[in-house]
C-alpha cells in the first residue's frame, strides 16, 4: 500500500483505534490531520512527524467547529484524499426503561450526527476533485446486538445506513464510502459497555472475549489493517461495503 502524496483526515484520532490508524498512515508516507476533542496523545507525535502531521482539537458534534476544523485541515493538507472516522463512545449496559434522554441524545450525537457533519464538509472538496475515499467505523453490535446497548446499537446502525446512502449518492463523483464493523476490541472503550458498577475486567473476559468464535479480542491494529485496505487503490472497486473485523462475532 502506497500512501505517498495522500492527504488523510482521521477523526477520533486520540482514541485507541484512532491513534493506531493515524500512525499507520503516517508510517506509510501520508500527510495526516488528526481531529478529536482531546488531542493530548497525538500531540506528542509532532516532534517525530513534523510537517507530516497536523493536530486539530474540535467538538465534532458542533457544526461550526467541524467546519472550522475541516478548513484548518484543508489549509494544511491541500485537497483531502481520504477520511477515516473512528470517533465513538460506548453505552453502559442499561435497560431501555432506565435510559435517560440526555444519554440517548449524546450517543446519537457522537456516533451518528458527527459522521453527518464531518462528511458534509469533507465531501465538498472531494466532489470538486472527483475522487476520495471515506471509511466509517461502526460496530458489529449493529448487526448482532447485545442486551442493554439499545442507544449504542441504534447509533451504529445509523452509521451503517448512512454509509450505504453516501456510497450510492457519491459514486458518480468517484468517491468510495465503506464501513468497518469491529467486534469486541481490546481498547479502554470496551470496559465502558459493562453495567454501572460492574467488574470491567471480568466483563471483558467472560462476556466479550468468550463471544468471539476465534477466541480473541480484536486489536486496534486489526482495524487499522482494514482501514488501510479500504483506503488503498487495491480496493478501488469497493464501495457501499461493510467489512466485519470481528473474529466471527457476527455469525
Amino acid at each position: 500500500m502506497n500512501f505517498q502524496n495522500k492527504n488523510v483526515v482521521v477523526t477520533g484520532a486520540n482514541g485507541g483505534m484512532g491513534q493506531v490508524i493515524t500512525k499507520r498512515f503516517l508510517e506509510e508516507g501520508a500527510k495526516v490531520a488528526a481531529l478529536d476533542l482531546h488531542v493530548d496523545e497525538v500531540e506528542k507525535w509532532k516532534n517525530e512527524y513534523g510537517d507530516q502531521l497536523e493536530v486539530i482539537s474540535a467538538n465534532l458534534t458542533e457544526e461550526i467547529e467541524v467546519r472550522e476544523a475541516v478548513e484548518k485541515a484543508t489549509e494544511f493538507l491541500g485537497p483531502i484524499s481520504i477520511l477515516v472516522n473512528t470517533l465513538g463512545i460506548a453505552q453502559p449496559a442499561t435497560p431501555i426503561d432506565e435510559v435517560e434522554v440526555a444519554d440517548w441524545d449524546r450517543l446519537l450525537a457522537v456516533n451518528t450526527t458527527s459522521l453527518f457533519l464531518i462528511n458534509k464538509e469533507v465531501v465538498k472538496g472531494m466532489k470538486e476533485q472527483r475522487a476520495g475515499v471515506i471509511t466509517n467505523v461502526a460496530s458489529i453490535a449493529a448487526e448482532r446486538p447485545r442486551p442493554g446497548l439499545n442507544a449504542y446499537v441504534t447509533s451504529k446502525g445509523g452509521a451503517l445506513a448512512f454509509t450505504k446512502a453516501l456510497a450510492i449518492e457519491l459514486a458518480e463523483y468517484k468517491i468510495r464510502v465503506n464501513a468497518i464493523n469491529p467486534g469486541p476490541s481490546d481498547t479502554s472503550m470496551l470496559g465502558k459497555f459493562s453495567p454501572e458498577g460492574g467488574d470491567v475486567d471480568q466483563v471483558k473476559e467472560d462476556t466479550f472475549k468468550k463471544s468471539v468464535p476465534l477466541g480473541e479480542l480484536v486489536t486496534p491494529e486489526d482495524i487499522a489493517e482494514a482501514a488501510m485496505y479500504l483506503s488503498s487503490d487495491g480496493a478501488r472497486m469497493v464501495t457501499g461495503s461493510v467489512l466485519n473485523v470481528d473474529g466471527g462475532r457476527g455469525l
